[in-house]
């Protein structure tokens, strides 16, 4: 039975093929002549190419654009003061290396009398910090500590050559 089911498929795959063989691709042949006698198209050649013309950043003295912009009266108020410059000649502390905003309280620790500050950076890890301790990049400078916040006084540029103190904080997370 299934010797005779072998023949009857074979038998009908050769019917098959010998109905698809006939020569009756006049008008498939016609469109292609058709095609083939129209003119080539021409192709556009390639555009020249523009050299890149390097542009010089010299704004960056300045403030970032993505700093909050500091108001003009506070700006005032603190010229009048005092003429602040950071100390260049100071060694950097590791949490200098971090942006203010990366930066995040995340709770307090008092040892042996002295209180100190979590401060988590952007990286994970976890530092002691404490009155009068930097951080930011922006010379910024521990001056108070609560158990739910730090006021830091940044000394930035005032966009004219001179320096000008910032007051920023950090609050504690979750807060």
């Amino acid at each position: 039975m299934k010797r005779h089911f072998n023949k009857a498929c074979a038998l009908g795959l050769v019917v098959g093929l010998v109905g698809c063989a006939s020569d009756e691709f006049t008008d498939l042949d016609e469109f292609m002549d058709e095609k083939r006698s129209r003119p080539g198209g021409v192709i556009p050649p390639i555009p020249a190419f523009k050299a890149y013309k390097a542009f010089a950043y010299s704004a960056t003295s300045l403030r970032s654009p993505f700093d909050r912009p500091i108001e003009i009266r506070e700006i005032s108020q603190l010229q009048s003061v005092s003429t602040v410059e950071p100390d260049e000649t100071r060694p950097k502390e590791f949490l200098e290396q971090f942006t203010f905003d990366s930066l995040g309280m995340v709770g307090t620790l008092s040892r042996a009398g002295i209180d100190w500050v979590l401060i988590r950076d952007p990286e994970g890890g976890v530092h002691r910090v404490k009155v009068g301790n930097f951080l930011g990049r922006n010379h910024g400078k521990i001056v108070e500590m609560t158990d739910t916040y730090v006021a830091v006084i940044e000394i930035v540029s005032d966009g004219s050559e001179g320096w000008v103190e910032r007051p920023r904080t950090i609050k504690l997370a979750g807060l």
